[in-house]
């Protein structure tokens, strides 16, 4: 009987428990035996390369970590991992285009699973770099990072003037990326000792117990007033490329017609 490798038997206990799924539930959605899963687990039985492909879909393990996961294994990689720009990914980053351009002349933009800034629009540009003139110097010196921009000395974050409101939510929300993406954690922290700096803790301001509005509205002080946007993010219906899988765009709305009378005349 070939056996799991630990590092495998480890990282399979860990992403089942993460996703709060019992051996048996697990065990009930791949068709197999609570004992089958148990021996895979223990590291007494080594899956199948269809069967691990399948274990880690059913626990939505990131690509590229799926792809690990195969490696360790003795397995095949599953998925490509390739660029935006890439010929055969023409389509996908035709797609993408089309969705920046149509926003206009509200921002939107294309962030990585890092929140590399990999694309953006001209009303994204002009927002950046109204809130913090620098940034047009960085962006053209090669990738930027959005978490960057926020905690930067004269970045984004310090023109929100409902920080105490949107910081905490928006830490909370790149905590659970973070475990996903371990890659994430120096980010979350800086961002987290920025909020610190400025707020003096990281809890929401008001009462839970309150009615939310339906959507989270981050305000920012501008030369022109205060502006208003929330955001919706796209992303690829089951891609099969690392990149795709990544790759998502956000979707800057005016929250109010304030804003959307100045991206009017800002933006023509």
């Amino acid at each position: 009987m070939s056996h799991a490798s630990p590092s495998l038997r480890e990282a399979l206990q860990r992403a089942r428990k993460a996703r709060r799924v019992s051996q048996l539930e697990l065990a009930l959605q791949l068709g197999v035996s609570q004992r089958h899963v148990s021996f895979v687990e223990s590291g007494r039985s080594r899956p199948s390369r269809e069967l691990l492909i399948a274990w880690l879909r059913v626990l939505d393990v990131p690509m590229a970590l799926s792809n690990e996961a195969l490696i360790t294994a003795g397995y095949a990689p599953a998925y490509t991992e390739g660029q935006l720009d890439d010929p055969w990914l023409a389509d996908a980053g035709q797609a993408l285009e089309q969705l920046l351009k149509a926003h206009e002349p509200a921002p939107a933009l294309i962030l990585d699973a890092e929140w590399n800034l990999l694309r953006m629009n001209s009303g994204t540009i002009w927002l950046v770099t109204t809130l913090m003139p620098s940034a047009a110097a960085l962006m053209g010196q090669g990738p930027v990072n959005i978490l960057d921009l926020l905690t930067h000395p004269e970045g984004l974050a310090r023109h929100v003037t409902n920080l105490d409101d949107v910081g905490p939510r928006f830490l909370a929300m790149l905590r659970r990326e973070a475990a996903s993406h371990p890659s994430l954690q120096p980010r979350v922290a800086a961002y987290e000792a920025f909020l610190v700096s400025r707020l003096g803790s990281v809890t929401p301001s008001g009462s839970w117990s309150r009615p939310q509005a339906p959507v989270l509205t981050t305000r920012f002080a501008s030369p022109h007033g205060e502006l208003a946007f929330f955001s919706m993010f796209s992303t690829f219906g089951t891609p099969n490329d690392i990149t795709l899988a990544s790759l998502r765009v956000e979707h800057m709305f005016p929250a109010d017609d304030a804003t959307r009378l100045v991206l009017k005349q800002q933006m023509g």
